[in-house]
């Protein structure tokens, strides 16, 4: 039992270091991974499992991005510690919508909107606005060329597009990159952004259930505790690939094609469980 739900939880942290950077929904997969090949834990831990489990993708945002996000680094110029902070303070600034509705609506979101169904809805729903938005917008029209052209008041806005991740299958970077480049940003610095905004939100969520949990009183068994630790370090490891992939494809190519596939998924999604007799 202990090596099959190790390799499962290994299976998860692949999709969670895949998906959570790829503009598809890490947490719409998650729940329908979940669905497909459940763990064999509490329903509490569980819940908690599927957002903890992003510290490792958030852990290789910070590797990956350690020099540009450093802000006393002793090779940069004063004038470059300065944007840097400047950059932080916009970041601080982005998440305070989504912080103050996550607080607020957590538990409902839970509740009501943690389904099958809402996951497909969004995958189809965002997938189609990709496609328009890539139709309407091209980043060759930006206006917005890197991260450190981005204001403090675009970067409240774009705050404003990730409260919308809020609602599973919806996809937090692909919320703040369609935003983005709705603002006039370009592919490749609306996808930089997204990734230093979700340093702090993904903490403060993964801060968050931890706190509920233990509040709750629930006891987290060792088996639990090393299947979390599996899945955060294959979700930093795949993260390291998915994130330096992404970066890449976004100089060459639109997000259309996660369109596409996101509308696929959602069709399949809601077959399956039709199907089913879900």
């Amino acid at each position: 039992m202990l090596i099959i739900e190790l390799l499962k939880s290994l299976l998860y942290g692949i999709v969670e270091g895949i998906t959570e950077w790829l503009p598809v929904s890490s947490t719409g997969h998650l729940i329908l991974f979940g669905e497909l090949l459940p763990l064999r834990v509490s329903d509490s831990f569980s819940e908690m499992y599927d957002v903890v489990i992003q510290l490792g993708a958030i852990l290789a945002v910070i590797v990956l991005f350690f020099h540009k996000l450093n802000p006393i680094a002793p090779s940069k110029t004063t004038e470059e510690k300065k944007v840097t902070w400047s950059l932080w303070a916009k970041v601080c600034v982005a998440v305070i919508p989504s912080a103050i509705i996550g607080l607020v609506l957590d538990d409902w979101l839970d509740t009501h909107l943690y389904n099958y169904i809402t996951v497909a809805v969004t995958l189809i729903l965002y997938g189609i606005l990709f496609i328009v938005i890539e139709k309407l917008k091209p980043s060759s029209k930006a206006t917005i060329p890197t991260v450190e052209g981005i204001s403090y008041k675009t970067a409240f806005f774009m705050g404003a597009f990730q409260m919308l991740a809020l609602i599973p299958g919806t996809s937090r970077s692909g919320s703040t990159i369609l935003g983005g480049m709705l603002l006039g940003l370009s592919r490749s610095a609306a996808a930089e952004f997204s990734f230093f905004m979700a340093i702090p939100t993904m903490l403060g969520a993964s801060l968050l259930k931890v706190v509920k949990l233990f509040a709750e009183g629930v006891t987290v068994t060792s088996l639990e505790w090393g299947i979390l630790a599996v899945g955060c370090i294959s979700a930093f490891i795949v993260s390291l690939c998915a994130i330096k992939f992404l970066m890449d494809f976004v100089k060459r190519h639109s997000f259309s094609v996660f369109g596409v596939y996101r509308i696929l998924l959602g069709v399949l999604v809601l077959g399956y469980f039709f199907f089913a007799g879900r």
